[in-house]
């Protein structure tokens, strides 16, 4: 046993255990103080109990909302998949957290400080599955059934933590139980690890998890079906990827049993109070007022609008801002939207004036609008959930270097202070809604996609309708205090898609409205080979009015799509053991 560490608390089914966990595998922290063991820490004749090995997988499961308390650990991916996927813009200035500045220029490089803390919270994360699978190994008590759960969990958080680091960095070092701690430092990252490592946890997973579990917050076999689905998507395995879709749409529960469905309101899915709903195929738990707000979404602490008061939530700190050409994507015509790259047009359609103060008079957008965006995005006199109408310029730090728009997904009510958020630190910021990973809507539209490559356009148009309708209900519209629809939001389901082309473009951009936000999109793009284009013309558009941020920033094909290793990593190893990602 090489260290000892407290975790974190971590909730499951509104409950909260206090867990030890141990580490065996740091592959990216200083190595001197893994000789030493942490005062009090277990020897393994306690850890290899059933209750040792569950309270060790519970440090696993704390891995997923981020270890060493650097926001760019947290599940969300708001900088490295949104902000630099074009959907949101780094907010304040160029000189608050200024290390986002050339992650979003796409001018990174392999210095980067929180590059290297995501992959050591990573690696950690991974760390902690192999041990729970060496103990299980070792265990002489733990029941056949409970080592066969705990294996199938692990693994499953084990391929989770190594298909995070593929989309990121692609060529990482492949570690599992079975390497012994001293060849770790020798482990390559070419050719690393590949999907078909990843693919095998998740299948194993699938194999061997129940559909129903004891609590909500653990991973089941729909989890690993749904995760490999993804998994062959982005191997482009098309008609692998459609049987396991097909698999979770028709038989697919979450961990309480319930079948996955979309449910009803969509900002429910980004509300406390609706935790371990139907729609949450794998998420990550929170908690409150256990001692450490990193236990709550610490990693979105500084992402609620700017300067609120007692008005809004949070008061702090405007970092992240749905982007200009986002907002323009929620335009309609006759409810359908424009497939042809409009929200990158010279013209600012979603109409602000982006030197009004709050005070100024002020004319509303008249345009027909996706209902959706003012569930995602916070725009001037529209009212901010069951805050305030949002007031503008008051509650944007930095408008001409961001724009005009405040974050709306994954913020809590006015009612909810206090209940449902934890404000024992520097912040009110600190909120308890779990992060999903991934959710039904998400499922359906990767499994469109499916679909497309197989040629049944008809399902394909079926899946994407489903999620349409969803957002087309316009009793969950957001209203004015009066009851009138805050804005003229119109919103058509497709006829069948009439081609190949058609459907991929209306695929793409369903997933772009539907998903905002939530830190998928750079990573989208990427796996469609359309970042150059895409990113390109955001960068373009932006700049015409955000022209202190973006002048000059390119993003370069063959270099972009993947972040650097980072250079402490390969200091560490050796640059005959890692090998850096081309173009850095």
């Amino acid at each position: 046993m090489k260290m000892m560490k407290m975790m974190k608390m971590m909730k499951m089914t509104k409950v909260v255990f206090m867990l030890v966990a141990l580490s065996t595998l740091i592959v990216s922290c200083e190595e001197d103080f893994l000789d030493v063991g942490a005062t009090g820490s277990l020897g393994e004749a306690q850890l290899t109990t059933a209750s040792g090995i569950d309270g060790t997988l519970i440090g696993a499961y704390s891995a997923l909302n981020g270890v060493f308390g650097n926001r760019f650990e947290g599940p969300s991916h708001w900088v490295t998949g949104s902000i630099t996927g074009g959907e949101a813009n780094k907010g304040t200035d160029p000189g608050d957290y200024s290390t986002i500045n050339p992650i979003q220029r796409y001018e990174t490089d392999p210095t980067s400080g929180d590059l290297n803390s995501f992959w050591n919270g990573r690696f950690e994360g991974i760390s902690r599955a192999n041990k729970v699978l060496q103990l299980v190994a070792m265990s002489e008590t733990i029941s056949a059934a409970d080592a066969t759960r705990v294996q199938g969990e692990a693994r499953l958080l084990r391929g989770h933590f190594y298909f995070d680091l593929k989309k990121h960095f692609n060529s990482v070092p492949y570690i599992d139980e079975t390497i012994e701690a001293a060849d770790i430092s020798a482990v390559p990252n070419s050719p690393g690890v590949s999907w078909e490592n990843i693919m095998a946890d998740f299948q194993f997973a699938f194999d061997n998890l129940p559909e129903v579990q004891s609590q909500a917050g653990r991973v089941n076999k729909w989890a690993a079906a749904a995760y490999m689905g993804k998994a062959k998507l982005y191997a482009k395995d098309y008609a692998g990827a459609k049987q396991w879709f097909d698999q979770v749409i028709a038989n697919g529960k979450n961990p309480s049993g319930e079948k996955y469905g979309l449910l009803d309101n969509y900002p429910d899915i980004f509300n406390a109070e609706f935790d371990n709903h139907k729609e949450a195929v794998m998420d990550v738990e929170s908690a409150n007022n256990s001692g450490d707000v990193s236990n709550a979404n610490y990693f979105d602490d500084l992402n609620y609008p700017y300067n609120t008061g007692s008005d809004g939530p949070g008061n702090c700190c405007g970092f992240f801002q749905p982007s200009i050409s986002l907002g323009n994507a929620f335009r309609t015509v006759n409810g359908l939207p424009r497939l042809g790259g409009e929200e990158f047009t010279s013209q600012l359609e979603l109409k602000h004036d982006y030197n009004l103060d709050s005070t100024d008079p002020f004319t509303a957008d008249a345009g027909e609008l996706d209902p959706r965006i003012d569930h995602s995005i916070g725009r001037r006199d529209i009212p901010y959930l069951d805050w305030i109408a949002h007031p503008g310029k008051n509650w944007i730090r930095a408008q001409a270097y961001a724009g005009p728009y405040s974050p709306k997904k994954y913020i809590y009510y006015k009612s909810q202070e206090g209940s449902l958020t934890d404000a024992s630190s520097w912040t009110r910021g600190y909120a308890l809604m779990n992060y999903t990973i991934i959710r039904f809507a998400d499922v359906l539209l990767m499994a469109a996609e499916a679909e497309i490559e197989a040629g049944t356009l008809a399902k394909a148009t079926d899946y994407v309708n489903q999620v349409r309708t969803r957002a087309a209900d316009s009793a969950h519209w957001v209203k004015n205090p009066d009851g009138s629809n805050s804005a003229n939001y119109v919103i058509s389901n497709y006829d069948t898609f009439p081609s190949k082309d058609f459907a991929n473009k209306a695929v793409r951009m369903e997933r772009k409205l539907e998903l905002s936000g939530e830190g998928h999109r750079f990573f989208d793009l990427v796996r469609w080979g359309t970042a150059s284009d895409e990113l390109n013309a955001y960068l373009s558009y932006e700049s015409q009015v955000l022209t202190a941020k973006f002048g000059g920033a390119r993003f370069t094909s063959g270099k972009n799509e993947y972040y650097p290793i980072p250079q402490t990593q390969i200091d560490i190893q050796g640059s005959d053991v890692l090998s850096q990602n081309p173009g850095y």
